[in-house]
């Protein structure tokens, strides 16, 4: 399996994690991916961090890579389905002020498409 899988809901590019650590091994992947999307004219993506434990400062760097890359399009960025541990780090981080942050990704979509 892949370790980043996308999909659309509409407008609306859906990126999920299928990672239980986002750290320094993948997130340059997750980063790519975030531009090649953002290339594509996709400037509204939601990041679906369901599966994903743990997250590394390379792995919040990629997500603030994706946040940076919709704004400067007129979009936004948001992530959903944050495990107790990734939520903890970005709060430290003071992140949860910066990022939209959303329970599950139908939540996140549907903000996504006011």
């Amino acid at each position: 399996m892949k370790n980043f899988t996308s999909e659309h809901k509409g407008k609306i590019a859906v990126v999920h994690s299928n990672v239980d650590k986002l750290d320094s091994t993948n997130a340059p992947e997750l980063k790519s991916l975030f531009i090649h999307l953002n290339n594509g004219s996709n400037n509204k993506l939601v990041l679906d961090l369901g599966a994903t434990k743990y997250c590394d400062s390379s792995g919040l760097s990629a997500i603030l890579i994706a946040n940076r890359l919709c704004k400067d399009t007129n979009g936004s960025f948001s992530i959903a389905n944050l495990q107790s541990n990734v939520l903890k780090l970005i709060q430290i981080a003071q992140l949860d002020k910066v990022l939209d942050i959303h329970n599950d990704v139908d939540s996140a979509v549907a903000k996504l498409k006011e």
